[in-house]
């Protein structure tokens, strides 16, 4: 397995990457709220694309010779000018994507895009990493777990009736 900065001539693949973890998502949420919308194939992984391009970030796929078998998308946003009224503003990386097709799964290849997105935050002086898991995608919880991550906000829901 190697680790390659993404190409536009990868984007059909992408976007079957980024849909199958859609279903998945679709498929564990006891909400319901997640959506496969037919516009997701075309235009989810422009605009995840575009998020990287606007936000100093990086797209890198993981291949298995020719295959793509998993991608990490990461961003360094900026802080909003008010965000230092609350908050100590340390310098941050955002993981935004991270999917392994499933025959490529507990064989390294997630640890591998986080690592090499992570030496990108370091090469950039973030001084922390961020991301975001769906509360019911235990599998990613615990990976990101074992990886060294830790809860430090939950977001509640409550249905009104």
């Amino acid at each position: 397995m190697k680790i390659i900065e993404y190409e536009d001539k990868y984007l059909e693949d992408i976007r079957k990457l980024l849909t199958e973890l859609e279903e998945y998502i679709v498929s564990i949420d006891k909400d319901a709220l997640d959506q496969v919308h037919p516009d997701y194939y075309e235009k989810m992984a422009l605009v995840d694309l575009e998020n990287v391009n606007n936000n100093n970030g990086k797209c890198y796929l993981a291949m298995e010779e020719s295959q793509v078998i998993g991608l990490i998308m990461g961003t360094i946003p900026s802080f909003d000018k008010y965000d230092y009224l609350d908050y100590k503003c340390p310098k941050r990386g955002v993981i935004t994507e991270l999917i392994v097709t499933n025959d490529a799964r507990s064989k390294n290849v997630g640890k591998s895009l986080i690592n090499k997105l992570e030496d990108y935050f370091k090469e950039n002086n973030c001084e922390y990493v961020l991301v975001d898991v769906f509360a019911y995608n235990n599998k990613g919880i615990n990976f990101y777990s074992n990886n060294g991550y830790h809860s430090r906000m939950y977001t509640q829901i409550k249905k009104l009736k």
